[in-house]
């Protein structure tokens, strides 16, 4: 057995085409979607995950502002940035490139944003909002695109037994609890590093979603036969036979494929998806403020 491709990119494609409907309709009512994105220092990853935003930003008819600064920036002028977007009417979503500095704090300054513009879902509101079973704020662009990703495959996930790999707040936590929320009805375990024998409980999972950072964590035999795997881990590791020296590598050993139904790919799986769900989070937020101003 040979696993099914959960296909990011193609998945990502359908987002952005639904989406550039959605542009279309709010620029007849005079208003462009605007996403504003601050980055700090000159981390190349950073920097390239930024500029992929931009050029899918351009695609979709969707302004983008990038503010760049230095490393040693004072957390001060941040905060202004941030307060200052805010209050800008015409931006509607903003994000705070990650990481951040050591002398920064990242969550403080996640908390500035306004939840309204927190399209990276990461806002204590936007959090609380899904611990209580709602779908309905801004959803953390990781966690969704692997609930849209599920179902672009029409992936059964009520009653299965899903187990996820690592507890972040960015991705672990969330992604829990959108596979067990009402309309998805997963049951779910989180398993961290403090969890005794991982291995055996993901080998009773129907679908695992591995989010700890360790490239090839996850081989075959911590897979039930027949086994969901999503992977949403993207590592660099060290290979002599590129020119670059390395390559990306995710937490799910490639011989998984052997034995799991559907796996997502590294790269090609989740990245897409996490940018295509940012997008359609500045355009909700658009929307949002066009209703809001319509009721008003």
């Amino acid at each position: 057995m040979s696993a099914q491709r959960l296909d990011g990119k193609a998945c990502a494609n359908e987002v952005e085409a639904e989406l550039l409907g959605r542009v279309a309709a709010l620029t007849k009512d005079n208003l462009q979607p605007h996403l504003a994105v601050i980055i700090v220092g000159d981390d190349p990853a950073s920097h390239v995950y930024v500029n992929s935003k931009v050029r899918t930003c351009e695609r979709l008819g969707i302004r983008s502002t990038h503010i760049g600064l230095p490393a040693d920036t004072e957390e001060a002028t941040v905060r202004g940035h941030i307060l200052a977007l805010n209050a800008q009417e015409d931006v509607h979503g903003i994000l705070v490139q990650s990481p951040l500095p050591k002398h920064m704090d990242e969550e403080a300054l996640t908390d500035l944003i306004n939840p309204s513009k927190d399209v990276d879902g990461f806002h204590p509101q936007n959090l609380g909002r899904l611990v209580q079973g709602r779908t309905d704020g801004m959803l953390p662009c990781t966690p969704s695109g692997v609930m849209r990703m599920l179902r672009w495959a029409n992936i059964d996930l009520e009653g299965k037994r899903a187990v996820v790999l690592g507890r972040s707040r960015i991705v672990g936590m969330p992604a829990a609890l959108l596979l067990a929320a009402k309309g998805a009805d997963a049951t779910v375990t989180v398993v961290h590093s403090r969890t005794d024998d991982a291995e055996a409980i993901c080998r009773e999972a129907d679908i695992v979603v591995a989010a700890v950072g360790r490239a090839n964590m996850v081989t075959s035999s911590w897979i039930k036969p027949g086994a969901i795997v999503v992977d949403v881990g993207i590592n660099r590791v060290d290979d002599a036979t590129r020119e670059r020296g390395w390559r990306l590598a995710g937490d799910v050993h490639p011989e998984v494929e052997e034995r799991a139904s559907w796996l997502s790919p590294v790269p090609g799986g989740v990245g897409p998806m996490t940018i295509a769900m940012l997008m359609e989070n500045t355009v909700r937020a658009a929307e949002t403020m066009l209703t809001a101003d319509t009721k008003a």
